[in-house]
């Protein structure tokens, strides 16, 4: 019903734009800035032939940090739920994404969990493979498999432009290196990590992976198990407890959604058994989470009683 009410979409989407003028794109990643924060589109996959998309929706963008959920299914498919929560923890903070703080302060001094940027370092540092090269082609083919598109790659100019700025990261890597929560080359793991949140794609992938996650890691045609159902809902439950920065409780009670954000502006929404949601617009609140993109989530809950709570 949802995907077919595109005059209903179409007045959603201009009713949410008029909240960019209150965000800002991100602006400490160079590439960034370039964004057109007016920009909003939607796309809505239901597992039918076609997407509904509404908005600007031939804009493409990064995956930024909507990639931590792509890369903890990858690591806990090759590493195992054991392994990987050996070296990140499960619990949500509500400290911002980049923080160091409980790094420092817990003990033992490992990330508390894979969706803020430490944690997503340690999970990076899990994916197999010999080479950055082999580790991301895996990453790469893995997304295609999920969005039935073999042509998504990563954009070299944002992938340069975050390694140039990547001091924050850095220091988060050397901290956890000295700990034993990895053994890799630091240098060697945020030229992987910049380009796993280079990676670009439209709000047609990223709908299409949402609706993979939302129905027990089923491809979205043959229905073949891509992601195994324990990981699945490992990573519905990581994007309803931490999937929007330290706005995820606050989101959980608005919208209700499993959720991730990225600071490109990118939202993937995961419905159990039901839809996927693919979210683009650069304008940012104050949490790095796309603010019309919130908007437009939470009167899509609304309207289509769309909350698992």
């Amino acid at each position: 019903m949802i995907c077919e009410d595109k005059e209903v979409l179409n007045y959603m989407i201009e009713e949410a734009r008029v909240y960019t003028k209150d965000g800002k794109v991100a602006d400490y990643i160079p590439a960034l800035k370039e964004a057109d924060s007016s920009v909003l589109s939607l796309a809505i996959y239901d597992g039918g032939k076609t997407c509904a998309a509404v908005g600007n929706v031939e804009e493409t963008f990064t995956l930024q940090s909507i990639s931590k959920v792509l890369s903890l299914a990858l690591a806990l498919m090759d590493q195992g739920v054991e392994e990987v929560f050996s070296k990140v923890g499960m619990e949500p903070t509500g400290d911002p994404f980049n923080s160091i703080i409980k790094l420092e302060t817990n003990k033992p001094n490992k990330p508390l969990n894979p969706m803020i940027n430490a944690g997503a370092l340690a999970v990076t540092s899990m994916i197999a493979g010999t080479t950055t090269e082999e580790k991301l082609g895996r990453l790469l083919s893995f997304i295609h498999e999920l969005t039935g598109n073999p042509k998504i790659h990563y954009d070299e100019h944002v992938a340069n432009s975050e390694l140039a700025t990547a001091h924050l990261n850095r220091s988060l890597a050397y901290f956890m290196k000295q700990h034993g929560v990895f053994d890799d080359d630091v240098e060697d793991l945020l030229d992987l990590y910049t380009k796993q949140c280079a990676i670009e794609v439209s709000c047609q992938d990223l709908a299409k992976i949402g609706y993979v996650i939302a129905n027990e890691g089923r491809h979205v045609e043959s229905h073949r198990p891509i992601i195994p159902l324990h990981i699945s809902r490992i990573l519905k439950t990581f994007m309803v407890t931490c999937g929007m920065y330290n706005a995820s409780g606050e989101f959980a009670i608005r919208v209700g959604i499993p959720a991730k954000s990225g600071v490109s502006g990118g939202i993937m929404a995961s419905i159990p058994h039901g839809l996927g949601i693919g979210i683009y617009g650069p304008a940012l609140d104050d949490k790095g989470n796309s603010i019309a993109g919130m908007k437009l989530l939470e009167a899509l809950s609304s309207r289509y009683d769309l909350s698992i709570f």
